[in-house]
């Protein structure tokens, strides 16, 4: 299996949310200009994709431009959402390794996934903290806005 051969996801490397044009139906060979559409990545992002690994094998047209595939493309949805969980590009870069060595390599591939949940559910528990940290200091202000303008107005 290649690592064009599994699921998907997009974003780019500064974990921002794309924006996720339609691809095409029927079509399955795009530019790089396409991509970028469709990805919200950076001509320059998918090169160095490609260039560390995780885009590895993307095919060329006659001319030498590249050309993505729809399984190209649900790859770097993959990579995307792996940024966003906070993942090393290191690590993503390994685990687009064990995707091209084959089935043999589920057990790691499972492993270095469950390590990244952890991490993802660690980040969301102190994200909920601080979000209830902002929320009584919001309730403070909102009570206190209130009771300073009662009281001007008496």
């Amino acid at each position: 299996m290649t690592v064009m051969e599994t699921t998907g996801t997009r974003t780019d490397s500064c974990a921002t949310a794309p924006r996720a044009a339609r691809r095409p139906d029927g079509q399955d060979s795009y530019t790089i200009s396409e991509v970028v559409a469709f990805t919200g990545l950076t001509a320059h992002t998918l090169r160095w994709y490609e260039r560390i690994g995780l885009m590895p094998h993307i095919d060329r047209s006659h001319t030498g431009q590249r050309r993505y595939s729809n399984r190209d493309l649900n790859w770097l949805d993959l990579v995307g959402k792996l940024r966003l969980t906070g993942m090393p590009v290191a690590d993503m870069v390994r685990y687009a390794e064990l995707v091209r060595e084959g089935d043999h390599t589920f057990t790691e591939r499972f492993e270095l996934l469950q390590a990244t949940r952890r991490d993802v559910r660690a980040r969301i528990a102190e994200l909920q903290d601080t979000l209830a940290v902002l929320d009584r200091k919001i309730t403070f202000y909102s009570d206190a806005t209130q009771a300073y303008e009662a009281e001007r107005t008496r």
